[in-house]
């Protein structure tokens, strides 16, 4: 049988490039008078941009480091064992560079068990362990916490989390069913489902303590002596911690329920990790770790080799990596600086825009509209969610002062952008009015100054076609709600210069948004595919096929929110638009719905009524609708929507609207919120043969969001 150094030596063969965490012991004398301590620091030798993870070696090391104390412990020389991080860090789990290389579900399964063997260790050891959460724990790093007899939590720590169902996998090293354990099932399922799936929402470090997930919490500054202080009181009996006495009866079957409902209704059965890690913690309620234990183990390795996960992994490394180095950008370095910002527009959009640029680069904003009373209204509205943020302490009163004196609106472009070096329109989507606004600025606003257009689908090239200077005009599209949607599609037209686009990749950096790089082309990425997507589904409405047949039909891909009820966040009014805009360029493959028109001309804000506290068509609506006699299954509708997808996606990587099929998926997930699980999409278009079926190839090479071969 092998043992736990075996299979961590094996596991270290397949990944010879893991940035190494050591595991430091060192040796004190207790406050108090409580006895000689080890402690444990995990530091991977790198500062805190460089978070410690857990690979094989890592846990080689850490494994080793408990040989050590294990034989201090045993012979008396220790009274207690603590684990704690380098600055800002706990641990931040399992190397993801790591899991991407397994190829087998012998070699999964021995990344999971080689965990549990080394972690199982600091719980029997023969004193107490302490685990001291000083900085981000995530993952493996909280799961070695559990496994101690005690914790402590920083009052600054930032970031706290099982991300594991995020990413197409379960809390694996003891997660599942150590936390249930400690705490309950119902607040366990809130931190590994719900969180998780809540794109990943992590606690601070009081929340982890009001769980009951650490058993103190102290201030950043002197945490670590605190904690000490804290343990030394501990061991000589001063302080007893009380723990609530967990239901293991209806409330823990009700709180697995809940879990059930929460996964359902945010990847309706489409991936499996969340159902997996329910599974475990329903074992869990009988208290028999070692059952859970081994559970886990079988979890981890079968979903290390799914598509789900390699997809999950995928999208991370996407949104982590390429977000961040945006493929094609210009040299930063030509990128001028941006002191002032004038927004054109001062509706909703644009107030938006006004107080994200105010926020982000904290220089004077202005903005200009066609009367004084939609200015003073935009104006108001930065004021108002200014107001907002002190009210919840986000910022203070200097900091409020200081943005609101930096935000003013003008009637008269001259006065307000003669001194702007960045320009960004969101007027109304019509080619017309946006090159006669662009002529006002331009007449006005300085030489250097870009002119940025918000346009969800005109042609920047177009609308730059009759200035003096076209190659400063770029497209900035943002996606609704602006503060929410990292996405920021930036449009070259075909006269944009580098210097132009460099300051716009600048900018939005600044902006703190994911740039993708765009060719000016109808409709750019995410509004592109989204408008193939919704209009096969009201092809197939149009043709005869029910509406809730239609709906149901993509539920397997696990989508934030159905069809319709998109069309209805966007508005029908400028999906027709969009559609409109497609069905001019592309006659053959965009149509436009007459249903639709007949939706908007109707002025219904959507399909769908709410009365009962769900979604539910509304009469008005199904009176308008004129339906051919064509019914078609789930599962047609399903493969002619994915089909059509795939081909539009290998359309546009022909034409070269972005670099790769990368940066297609990198769009739908921050611009779209489509789920880390599908990768995007052209990872599961691979997966389920739609590529090699529409295409004649796959998007990805094989090994990019796949298991390897």
């Amino acid at each position: 049988m092998s043992t736990t150094a075996d299979l961590l030596k094996r596991a270290a063969e397949l990944f010879p490039d893991e940035v190494v965490t050591q595991a430091h012991v060192r040796h004190f004398d207790l406050p108090l008078g409580a006895g000689r301590f080890a402690l444990i620091t995990l530091d991977n030798g790198h500062d805190h941009t460089k978070p410690t993870t857990l690979g094989p070696q890592s846990l080689a090391h850490f494994d080793a480091a408990i040989d050590q104390v294990e034989k201090e412990a045993a012979d008396g020389e220790i009274v207690g064992v603590g684990v704690t991080g380098k600055p800002f860090i706990f641990a931040v789990g399992a190397d993801l560079k790591g899991v991407e290389l397994l190829g087998s579900h012998e070699d999964a399964l021995a990344i999971g068990k080689g965990g549990h063997d080394v972690f199982k260790r600091l719980s029997q050891l023969a004193v107490p362990t302490f685990a001291y959460y000083n900085g981000a724990a995530m993952g493996g790093g909280v799961e070695i916490g559990l496994h101690c007899s005690y914790r402590t939590v920083s009052a600054a720590l930032p970031a706290f989390s099982l991300p594991e169902v995020f990413l197409g996998l379960v809390p694996g090293w003891g997660g599942c069913t150590l936390l249930p354990n400690l705490i309950g099932a119902d607040k366990a399922v809130s931190v590994i489902i719900e969180n998780s799936l809540n794109q990943n929402k992590q606690l601070k470090g009081a929340q982890v303590y009001e769980l009951g997930i650490a058993d103190a919490l102290f201030e950043g500054a002197d945490f670590l002596e605190q904690s000490l202080i804290w343990t030394a009181a501990v061991l000589k009996g001063e302080i007893a911690v009380d723990r609530p006495v967990i239901d293991r009866g209806e409330g823990w079957d009700q709180a697995v329920a809940k879990g059930r409902f929460i996964a359902d209704s945010k990847v309706h059965g489409a991936a499996p990790a969340a159902y997996r890690a329910l599974d475990i913690i329903a074992a869990a309620k009988n208290g028999d770790l070692q059952q859970g234990y081994d559970a886990e183990d079988q979890a981890l390795a079968d979903l290390i080799m799914s598509g789900e996960l390699r997809s999950g992994i995928y999208a991370f490394n996407l949104v982590q990596k390429r977000g961040k180095r945006p493929a094609g950008a210009p040299d930063k370095n030509l990128a001028r600086p941006v002191t002032k910002v004038g927004v054109v527009g001062a509706g909703l959009m644009a107030s938006q825009l006004a107080l994200l640029f105010l926020r982000r680069l904290e220089v004077p904003v202005v903005l200009t509209d066609i009367d004084q009373e939609r200015v003073d209204k935009g104006v108001g509205y930065v004021h108002a969610e200014i107001d907002k943020l002190l009210g919840k302490g986000r910022i203070n009163q200097d900091k409020a002062n200081r943005l609101k004196a930096l935000v003013t609106g003008v009637l008269d472009k001259a006065e307000g952008f003669a001194d702007a070096d960045f320009v960004i329109e969101a007027v109304f989507e019509e080619i017309g009015v946006k090159q006669q606004v662009f002529a006002e600025v331009e007449a006005v606003a300085p030489a250097h100054a870009i002119l940025a257009t918000n346009t969800s689908s005109l042609s920047v090239t177009e609308m730059a076609s009759k200035l003096k200077n076209p190659e400063r005009v770029v497209g900035f599209h943002f996606f609704n709600p602006v503060a929410v949607l990292p996405l920021l599609e930036i449009v070259r037209g075909e006269q944009t210069d580098d210097a132009s686009l460099a300051t716009a990749f600048a900018v939005a950096k600044k902006l703190k948004k994911t740039a993708v790089l765009v060719k000016d082309a109808p409709a750019f990425v995410v509004n592109r595919i989204l408008t193939r997507f919704m209009g096969e589904i009201q092809n197939v409405i149009d043709e005869g096929t029910p509406v809730p047949v239609a709906e149901k039909a993509v539920e397997p891909l696990g989508l934030p929110m159905s069809p319709l009820v998109l069309l209805e966040l966007v508005g029908p009014a400028i999906g027709l638009h969009v559609s409109e805009t497609l069905n001019r360029a592309f006659p053959e493959r965009f149509t436009v719905s007459p249903n639709l028109k007949a939706v908007v001309e109707a002025g219904k804000r959507g399909f769908y009524v709410y009365d009962s506290g769900k979604p539910e068509l509304d009469p008005e609506v199904a009176a308008l609708l004129k339906q051919g006699d064509v019914v078609l299954t789930e599962e047609q509708v399903r493969a002619r929507v994915l089909d059509a997808v795939a081909q539009e996606i290998g359309l546009m990587l022909k034409e070269g609207v972005v670099a790769e099929a990368q940066d297609i998926d990198l769009c739908l997930i921050t611009g779209a919120g489509w789920p880390f699980h599908l990768g995007g999409i052209t990872p599961y278009l691979d997966r389920e043969g739609v590529s090699a079926r529409v295409n004649g190839a796959r998007f990805l090479a094989p090994g990019l969001a796949s298991v390897p071969a």
